[in-house]
Order: C-alpha cells, then structure tokens, then sequence
C-alpha cells in the first residue's frame, strides 16, 4: 500500500481462485500464454499436461508453485504482463470470470472505508487486472525475481501454504488495525489460517470440509455464483 495512505480501520482479504474468480488463474493464465507467444498446439498440449502434473498427490504445493514459476524464466516482465491484461480481458468479455456475490462483497467493504487485499498463490501478471477491475486496495502474492526486466525463474516469496495468513498478519501489525475487525473469504482449505486469523471469517463455495468449518463455526457462506 503507498506509504501515504492513512491506516484504514479495518482490512478485507480476498482468496482469488475459485473465490473471488471462478477459475484457477495460474494454470488458465498459463494456456493462454502457450498459444500467445507461438506455440504449436502439440506443444501446448505437452507443456500444458506438464505444468499440470505438479498438482499430482505426493508433490508438495510450495514446489510444485516454485517449479511451475520457473516456466517463464527468460521472458521479460513487460511482455508476461501485456499477455496477463490480455487473457484478462478475453475472459472478462466470456463472462463467468467473477464470483459476482464475492466482488459485491469487495465492493461493499471498500464503500464501508475498509481496505480490501487479494491474497494469492497467482503472480502480478494475472492478478494485477483482477485487482484493477474489482476496485482491490493491494494484492499479496507469489513475487518472482527478475534482473534487468526479465525473470529467472526464482521465486522470492511464495504465497503457498502458511504464506497468506504470514503476510495477511504482516500486514496487520504494520497497519496498526485490529484483526479482530478484519474480514476474509477463501474456499479451501489451505485458506483456513487465514480465516481463523480475522474475526468476520467467510466461507466461499460448496468444499465439503470447509462447510463443515463454517457450521460448527457460526461462519457465514456465500455459494460462490458466476456473474454473467
């Protein structure tokens, strides 16, 4: 967040996929990028299925996440970003990108003067157009090296596993709020310490394991339903 905006009263963080969008942004994201920059679509499919085989059980999500950074090692941040806002817009005119009872809730907290983050295991490249589009105060991500514009391939921060309830609590202190004030949405449940961190947690769709959090809990639910 710049450095002179004044402390809000309270934050609102936002999982980002299948929370606030409806898709896992990585691996959506990582199709597009295939057939943009010229791929024939056997090796699209090749790399596709590669990249794919890092969510198989057994591969840890924070290296299965650092592997499949180092995909765009030796492209330049500009043209991935350029690509990012343009997978952005074909699917923002598809319809069906936004869980459209998760971005009104965004949009209510903001108008209530809270601060609104989107916490994901995605990079700028996809989010920062979700985060332009939804009104998003700040966005805490997976952050990639880069050395003169280009990325290697390294990831810097992850933003797997206890990542997003760390910089969620970060952020916290450093804002000065309370978390009890603060309010979260997520979907899985690698989001649950993130939720238990705040005290207006806020389950999104129909996980078995995280309603069942939500009832024994008292936490509310929203289903998660497609904006046209």
């Amino acid at each position: 967040m710049p450095a002179e905006t004044a402390a809000p009263r309270a934050l609102a963080f936002f999982d980002v996929d299948e929370t606030l969008i409806t898709i896992k942004s990585m691996f959506d994201f990582y199709d597009f990028f295939l057939a943009a920059i010229g791929h024939s679509e056997e090796e699209q499919a090749r790399l596709r299925e590669q990249a794919r085989s890092l969510l198989k059980p057994g591969m840890p999500r924070k290296e299965g996440n650092r592997l499949f950074y180092r995909r765009f090692a030796g492209y330049g941040t500009a043209e991935v970003a350029k690509h990012g806002q343009a997978w952005f817009d074909k699917r923002l005119a598809e319809g069906g990108l936004f869980n459209g009872d998760v971005l009104a809730a965004l949009r209510r907290h903001r108008s209530a003067g809270l601060n609104t983050v989107l916490v994901s295991g995605s990079f700028t490249a996809c989010l920062d157009p979700v985060a332009e589009h939804a009104g998003a105060d700040a966005v805490l991500c997976t952050r990639l090296e880069e050395q003169g514009g280009v990325y290697t391939g390294e990831v810097l921060r992850s933003m797997i596993g206890d990542g997003k309830a760390r910089s969620a609590r970060e952020l916290i202190t450093e804002l000065g709020v309370s978390a009890a004030d603060c309010h979260a949405y997520g979907d899985h449940t690698s989001d649950l310490e993130l939720l238990t961190l705040v005290g207006h947690p806020v389950v999104v769709g129909d996980n078995a394991e995280m309603r069942t959090e939500a009832a024994a809990n008292g936490w509310p639910v929203l289903e998660g339903l497609p904006a046209a």
